[in-house]
């Protein structure tokens, strides 16, 4: 994994035209490996890279989306309320000092912003972002429910009732939405597999 995350980063700052930054990615690899992280990890950076691959021709920017999903966990605290704005500040540093214009690092913050997931989508990189975001809520089942239990993991912390209250309430809330998935093929390919995994998960929690 670590070996082909590292051939990529080299690639992807190669068809930038510049060199990559020295010591960013072993940054980027530690921060995603940090051990309060089940689900937030370099597991999830795959299966968004995965996605991506498939999906690179709806990019308007295909090399900022690549950036900003390097960049959009990488800031991971459960116990802050900022972790995509410290991501996003994290991004807006590095890649300004690694010689990126003004305007690509503004549109890779606006990225990372998005994935708060708390406003509809507002550019098209920024829909196809944030559906590879949450793919995971349209995966198969065994992999549903292994994430189930990796978000579980991360807030160990939380007691169960309370846990599932909030857990409840925040798939719920995906479940309610009229479209959860804003690029044709995605939504085509995962929604009612979606819709399938958020109400099983939220009649587990209230089992």
């Amino acid at each position: 994994m670590i070996a082909t995350l590292a051939q990529r980063w080299q690639s992807l700052w190669q068809e930038l035209g510049k060199p990559a930054p020295a010591g960013l990615l072993q940054a980027l690899l530690q921060a995603y490996s940090e051990p309060q992280r089940h689900y937030h990890t370099l597991q999830h950076l795959e299966e968004c890279f995965a996605h991506f691959d498939a999906l690179t021709q709806l990019a308007e920017h295909p090399l900022e989306v690549e950036l900003a999903l390097w960049f959009h966990d990488s800031v991971y605290d459960v116990h802050a309320r900022d972790n995509e704005a410290q991501s996003a500040a994290w991004a807006d540093n590095a890649l300004a000092e690694a010689g990126l214009g003004h305007d690509a690092c503004a549109r890779i913050h606006a990225l990372i912003m998005a994935t708060c997931h708390d406003a509809l989508p507002a550019s098209n990189d920024a829909r196809l972002l944030t559906d590879i975001d949450l793919a995971i809520l349209g995966t198969a089942p065994d992999r549903f429910a292994e994430y189930e239990r990796q978000i579980r993991n991360e807030y160990a912390h939380v007691p169960e009732a309370l846990f599932n209250s909030k857990r409840s309430e925040i798939l719920q809330a995906f479940l309610n939405r009229e479209r959860l998935f804003h690029t044709p093929a995605l939504h085509a390919r995962l929604d009612a597999v979606a819709r399938r995994n958020l109400a099983q998960a939220i009649a587990a929690t209230s089992a």
